[in-house]
């Protein structure tokens, strides 16, 4: 009786564990931004395709190293909208248009539900650590090279 309530237990244990890590990494690859002047920066983008990775993104996400982000791929172009709904880390955002071009970049606040809306329709969408984008020098205008 014991010896079953311990294995239960356990079981329970690592039932609870691995329903609360949900900071699983998805893949990733090295993406280029090149500035209006010609000259390039690097980061690493997880990147979210489908509906479930988009929906959850950086949710819970405590520590986001500078020089990293996610790249939100959508099917189609479209005003975009996102939150920080259970989101800790403060971001910064970019709408990204089809042929690549940056076209608004906002910070976003932790936790907040207020939606951030791209002001066109756009395709892609890249977060960042919030202030990255200023600290490199990326600007609106600036273009995303799309090979993924």
């Amino acid at each position: 009786m014991k010896k079953n309530f311990c294995i239960l237990f356990i079981l329970f244990c690592v039932l609870i564990s691995s329903s609360c890590n949900n900071q699983k990494k998805l893949p990733s690859k090295e993406l280029t931004i090149v500035r209006a002047d010609g000259s390039q920066v690097a980061l690493s983008a997880e990147i979210a395709r489908t509906p479930e990775q988009r929906n959850h993104g950086f949710m819970e996400r405590k520590n986001i190293p500078d020089g990293t982000g996610m790249i939100f791929i959508f099917e189609k172009d479209q005003i975009l909208s996102f939150w920080m709904k259970n989101t800790p880390h403060p971001l910064s955002i970019a709408f990204i248009d089809s042929h690549g071009k940056i076209r608004d970049i906002f910070d976003m606040k932790p936790f907040s539900l207020e939606p951030i809306n791209s002001t066109v329709s756009t395709r892609y969408a890249l977060e960042v650590p919030q202030g990255w984008f200023e600290k490199v020098n990326i600007k609106k205008g600036d273009y995303l090279t799309l090979d993924f």
